[in-house]
Formats: C-alpha cells, sequence, structure tokens
C-alpha cells in the first residue's frame, strides 16, 4: 500500500512493481502551496543577499521553481548563492530545473544537512544568511542546528501538507484480512493522516509491515502506536525498496 500523495508515488510504485510487488495507491495526503507567496517573491527577487538555499523536499523544489516561472523569473537567480539538498530525490528535482546543489549530505536527515554545512563552511556559519523553504509544519531541527552554529535562518512556509480525501474502508478490511503486507511511509505526515483516515484500530493492529523512509517517520510511526516499523537504508525511496525486497525475501 502506497500513502504518498498521488502525483509523487510513480517511482515508487515502479520499483516495488519491478521487484514483483502488488501495489495499493491510497494517497493519505495532498501537497497545497500557501495562497500568499508574497514573502517568497520578494526573496526570489533579492536572492543574493543568501548564502545558502536549503531545499528539503520534492515539494518544495516545485513549488518555488513553478512560482519564478510564473513571475517571470529564471533559474539564474540562484546563481550568487549556493544550494544544497535534503536526498538524492530533491537533489535530482533540483537537477531536473538547471540546477545543481552545491551540497547533499551523505545522510538524508536535516541533522545531517546542518553538520555538513558547518563543515563546508569551514567549522562555523557566523553571519550566514540561509533560506530554507518549507512545509507550514516542516521541523525545526535543520533551522535550529543552523542557528546554534551562527547562521541567520529564514525558514519559509511555502506549502502545507493536506489530508486527502481517500476511502481506506475496503484497505481497513484488506489489512485485517491480512491482505496488505505492507504500507509504505515517506514522512511523518503520511503516517499521521493514515491513522486519522484508517482509524488507530486498524493502524496498531500489526497485521502489516510500516516501511518508513528514514527515522523521522519512523520515530512518528512509534510514537504513534504502529508495529511492525521498518526504516529504509539508505533513506531514500530505493532504499525503502531495498529494505522491502530484503524484508520479503
Amino acid at each position: 500500500m502506497i500513502t504518498r500523495a498521488r502525483e509523487q508515488a510513480g517511482d515508487l510504485i515502479r520499483a516495488l512493481e519491478d521487484h514483483g510487488a502488488e501495489t495499493v495507491l491510497a494517497p493519505v495526503i495532498r501537497i497545497q502551496p500557501l495562497e500568499d507567496l508574497g514573502r517568497l517573491r520578494a526573496i526570489l527577487g533579492g536572492l543574493s543577499a543568501y548564502q545558502w538555499v536549503v531545499f528539503t523536499s520534492q515539494n518544495a523544489v516545485q513549488i518555488v521553481l513553478d512560482r519564478l516561472v510564473a513571475w517571470g523569473l529564471t533559474p539564474r537567480v540562484f546563481s550568487s548563492t549556493a544550494i544544497a539538498a535534503i536526498g538524492s530525490a530533491t537533489a535530482e528535482a533540483l537537477r531536473q530545473r538547471g540546477l545543481i546543489p552545491a551540497l547533499v549530505p551523505d545522510e538524508f536527515v536535516a541533522e545531517a544537512l546542518a553538520d555538513a554545512l558547518v563543515q563546508h563552511g569551514g567549522g562555523n556559519l557566523d553571519g550566514a544568511r540561509v533560506l530554507i523553504p518549507s512545509a507550514t509544519d516542516a521541523r525545526e531541527a535543520l533551522a535550529a542546528g543552523l542557528r546554534r552554529y551562527g547562521a541567520t535562518v529564514e525558514s519559509l512556509p511555502v506549502y502545507r501538507t493536506v489530508p486527502a480525501q481517500t476511502d481506506l474502508h475496503d484497505l481497513a478490511r484488506d489489512i485485517t484480512g491480512g491482505r496488505i503486507a505492507a504500507v509504505t511511509f515517506t514522512s511523518s505526515s503520511t503516517v499521521r493522516c493514515f491513522v486519522d483516515l484508517i482509524g488507530t484500530e486498524v493502524a496498531t493492529s500489526g497485521r502489516f509491515v510500516a516501511a518508513t523512509i528514514g527515522p523521522v517517520t519512523g520515530g512518528t510511526a512509534r510514537e504513534l502506536g504502529l508495529r511492525e516499523v521498518m526504516e529504509a537504508q539508505p533513506h531514500t525511496v530505493q532504499g525503502l525498496v531495498e529494505s522491502l525486497v530484503r524484508r520479503f525475501a
């Protein structure tokens, strides 16, 4: 069962089916750009004031670059600003839009990116201005870590994650009947919305493997009572697929 937003689920579905899995798409979230992005527009017009722009998701890349085009700007506004990305998928989304990230940490979590930025800056970030386009409910770990090293950080919400209008009644019966071997979760928001939509009793039944993309999502799953929680190694979509292959081999 794939809980990812519909427009982002294709790669995961294809990779799982290539390994022989039967997939069921049941998106529990959708990505909604904020209506008022005036602050983003103003920043993009003077982006040279920032030493780093940090993208933590493909969603942020898509929304920022789509608005860039809509406002008659080009990726050249990033020419005097370094770009960092969490995760290979986010980095690839940037490359597809003509932007090459200067930094992608080995571990695809916020804390690792903070450490990598500090090392890149020679041990400190005193005076560096950092922009983080993010979701409204984004974790503060990255911004807090950068501020500890002297950076001036602006976390700028550009989208929100909202529950999808997905009817999971049939899938709830499939889970309790043992017909769903695994449910994939690629963010904490997918875990929370899954529990809300399918109900706590089914979510915590232990009748499926909760396959999470990394430690943050895995931690959310455990906090909400999901059992048989598995974390992808590495923390990527491909790592999630490979971990499921190992788990069910």
